[in-house]
């Protein structure tokens, strides 16, 4: 299916680099105490995303989450190339031929002022390792001057770095703010855009300040933007809050370095020490780290947080440190590293996203459909989150699919299958139809229920979670949340927040095993 495309949309809606490695070496919790749990509100996030035709905003999904999939299964993911060439076939080429392709400068799709950037072959690694000849030197310097991370915001905004929010572009105003959470230990989830991340407020240094931190149980390190931060645009990064010797009394460098490449965007930066507060459980003297150096994806003025934490387990840390939820084990503070997530979307009203360390909220989810499986990731991809699926169903007919593993990631937001599996996942919904891209396009108005089952339970995907977008302006065509992509196998799904807003997550370090169950 090719779209002929408005000039100023193809313009806004062009690339995507991502990529992600993960390294790192084991480090197991073991202190036990009584059962304790804290939970976490989380806030989600609102974009504007009108800008970016919706097939083009399904294609960088996609490439993302092949790109995410690729690092999980320990092998090569596809090149920038290749990327660009599966953006390239959704796009018609107007009279005059193709504009310059342009970075995408963050994840949420080009806008109109970042849509004239000229071609770049570089990806995120070359970008950071551009920087690092210099951007270091120029970070560390900026710090000792009490500059801020965001020195310097306006000249890079000048630049490119400030691509679309413009300095001093307040990087919350888009966030959703969750409800106050319903359980000890937790913290609310604010949404990012429409269902995209979901974000958690974190306090960090002495004294403590708050911090938004993008939630990722797909990942294994926790960073925040370091004082002096230097974007690979130029300039700084951004408006966000960073950390360092200039705010907090008890921070410490090691010096020890740190890279970490995601789905999109990079950092790099040093291992440093510092006092973490999660819902009132004291981390004093946590090691984490501090980006001297960013993506735009990350250091935008329009990137609703500042810094991420990854909570997949500690045997993935490029740092190499144990993750927030398993030092609180060890230390005693939780009996156990579990992290449990309950996702809202945005269409619902509800505001009752929450992350809860340590146990389950048992007032999100009904007891009696709670089931609890192996983590079966080993190898070169253990430390994800991958359990064996029983059984696809339409309807509650059984598709036949057998013999599947998923790993669930709330930093995807897509469920990525095989693409013979989503031909026949598709083939089971009226009017629905491939692309021949990859992608998929559905009546906006399917009643077709698509269940996953883990456990001998299945878990239906509401069908407002199966529509991605509308595809065109008739409001009769959508563009499916289930895409195709093959990686390694025939075998293996990447299952994103299109089927994990549909139950309560949670994942047990401890018992290297997940759970889920239906929500109430």
């Amino acid at each position: 299916m090719q779209l002929a495309l408005s000039f100023s949309t193809l313009l806004a809606s062009i690339l995507v680099l991502l990529t992600v490695t993960d390294n790192g070496v084991q480090a197991a919790p073991t202190t036990k105490r009584a059962a304790k749990t804290v939970t976490l509100p989380l806030k989600r996030i609102h974009q504007n995303r009108g800008d970016v035709h919706p097939m083009i905003l399904l294609q960088q999904h996609i490439n993302r989450s092949q790109r995410r999939l690729a690092r999980m299964k320990g092998v090569e993911p596809p090149t920038k190339r290749e990327l660009e060439a599966n953006l390239h076939k959704r796009m018609f080429i107007p009279p005059g031929g193709r504009p310059k392709i342009g970075k995408r400068f963050n994840r949420h799709g080009a806008t109109k002022s970042q849509a004239e950037v000229v071609d770049e072959d570089d990806d995120d690694d070359f970008e950071l390792a551009s920087l690092a000849k210099g951007g270091k030197a120029k970070a560390i310097k900026a710090a000792k001057k009490g500059k801020g991370g965001n020195a310097g915001a306006s000249a890079g905004a000048g630049a490119g770095a400030g691509a679309g929010a413009g300095a001093g572009a307040d990087p919350t105003a888009s966030l959703t703010p969750a409800n106050p959470p319903t359980a000890n230990n937790s913290l609310g989830l604010d949404i990012e855009a429409r269902d995209v991340g979901y974000i958690a407020t974190v306090q960090l240094g002495t004294p403590p300040r708050d911090f938004h931190i993008l939630m990722d149980s797909g990942s294994a390190d926790f960073w925040v933007g370091a004082e002096g931060c230097q974007s690979s645009a130029g300039g700084g990064c951004g408006n966000h809050q960073f950390l360092g010797t200039q705010s907090s009394s008890s921070f410490d460098d090691t010096k020890k370095q740190f890279q970490v490449t995601y789905g999109t965007g990079a950092v790099a930066g040093d291992i440093v020490t510092d006092d973490v507060t999660l819902a009132g459980l004291a981390l004093p003297g946590h090691t984490f780290g501090v980006a001297l150096q960013e993506t735009p994806d990350f250091s935008d003025n329009s990137v609703p947080f500042d810094g991420l934490m990854g909570l997949a387990q500690s045997t993935l840390s490029n740092q190499q440190v144990l993750t927030p939820v398993e030092a609180l084990a060890k230390a005693g503070q939780i009996t156990d590293a579990i992290t449990s997530y309950k996702i809202s979307r945005v269409a619902d009203n509800k505001n009752d996203g929450e992350i809860t360390f340590g146990g389950l909220d048992e007032t999100k989810f009904d007891p009696a459909t709670l089931v609890t499986f192996d983590n079966v990731a080993t190898g070169a991809t253990g430390g994800f989150w991958e359990g064996a699926m029983d059984a696809v169903t339409a309807d509650g007919k059984d598709l036949g699919l057998q013999g599947r593993n998923a790993i669930l990631d709330t930093g995807t937001t897509l469920i990525v299958a095989p693409p013979a599996d989503a031909e026949a996942v598709h083939a089971a919904i009226p009017g629905a139809q491939s692309d021949g891209q990859g992608g998929f396009v559905i009546p906006c108005d399917t009643k077709t229920s698509i269940a996953l089952s883990f456990g001998g339970t299945a878990f239906a995907i509401n069908t407002e979670d199966l529509i991605f977008a509308q595809a065109d302006n008739t409001g009769t065509n959508c563009v499916s949340g289930i895409s195709s992509g093959q990686i390694i196998d025939d075998t293996t799904w990447l299952v994103g927040d299109v089927f994990l807003k549909n139950a309560y997550f949670s994942t047990d370090v401890t018992k290297n095993s997940i759970s889920l169950a239906k929500l109430v």
